[in-house]
């Protein structure tokens, strides 16, 4: 009977042994520094068993997890996030690439005052005032981005003067600018999306040149080389209810067309994807020039 009370014992005592190892560890895993706080055991010991039965489990824990105390290790050291991590890329962009705006129209003013920008201001922030703005940027020993941020802004508020109302001003011609290589040889209508020009070029010479405004940003026009599929004197848009006189197409309904919206609004409206043009007599005589099969490059 004593021999049965005493394996009893050192039962006991052994799994009081576990749960109070066991009861450590997860207390640690909590707490993350290993304290039993106000309900631990009380730290007598207790005796230490005997035999087979004191082994604790061979797969209890024996230290918290680092990934579930919730606090980083004490010989971590701290980072701060680098731009990749946060994701930055630099100084934020003001105006680039496609912008259109007054301060837009200003910032070619100001780079004309300097000799950087050889045109009247359009407000439209193209591949030339991208060259533009590089050049000043270098020049001022500022990264070339040919974007605008804040550093470059604020060195070319300083380096010129406030525009006046007539440098503001667009021209009333566009500027042709240099011709696509596609369209050098034969008979091409040369529309550029830079310039906002149609070129009537043939064999490589400029015979006539008009302003043209292009589609709004959900219904652009196609850009590419095509060739005038039909001619309609006088023709009306199905779709929108609105008159297409000398209409020329070369896109699956985009067409170069007079526009009296465009003569009344200018650049302040936009196309549903085609070419308009605000000068009804070139158009027309470029009307009656132009042949089925003629050649269309539409280009940046």
């Amino acid at each position: 009977m004593k021999r049965t009370s005493s394996v009893i014992r050192r039962a006991v005592l052994a799994a009081a042994a576990v749960a109070l190892a066991a009861g450590c560890t997860a207390q640690a895993a909590d707490g993350g520094n290993g304290s039993a706080g106000p309900t631990a055991a009380p730290t007598t010991s207790a005796p230490e068993p005997s035999g087979p039965a004191t082994d604790a489990p061979t797969d209890a824990p024996t230290e918290a997890p680092t990934e579930d105390t919730g606090s980083p290790s004490p010989t971590a050291p701290t980072e701060t996030p680098s731009d990749d991590a946060t994701g930055s890329t630099g100084p934020e962009a003001l105006m680039g690439d496609g912008d259109e705006s007054e301060q837009v129209r200003e910032l070619q003013a100001r780079l004309r005052q300097l000799d950087h920008f050889d045109r009247a201001p359009t407000g439209f922030y193209g591949t030339m005032t991208a060259g533009s703005v590089t050049a000043f940027q270098k020049k001022q020993g500022l990264p070339g981005t040919g974007s605008v941020d804040t550093a470059t802004w604020e060195r070319l508020l300083g380096a010129s003067r406030k525009p006046t109302a007539d440098e503001l001003k667009p021209s009333t011609t566009n500027e042709l600018d240099t011709p696509d290589a596609r369209c050098l040889t034969g008979r091409v209508l040369c529309i550029s999306k830079e310039s906002r020009t149609l070129a009537w070029m043939i064999d490589g010479k400029v015979v006539s040149s008009m302003d043209v405004r292009f589609g709004s940003e959900n219904t652009p026009t196609r850009e590419g080389t095509f060739t005038v599929e039909r001619k309609v004197r006088q023709d009306w848009s199905r779709l929108y209810h609105t008159p297409m006189p000398l209409s020329m197409y070369f896109s699956r309904g985009q067409a170069v067309h007079y526009s009296s919206d465009f003569a009344a609004r200018g650049y302040n409206g936009g196309s549903h994807g085609c070419v308009n043009v605000r000068d009804r007599a070139k158009l027309t005589t470029l009307f009656d020039q132009v042949k089925v099969g003629d050649k269309v490059v539409v280009h940046w």
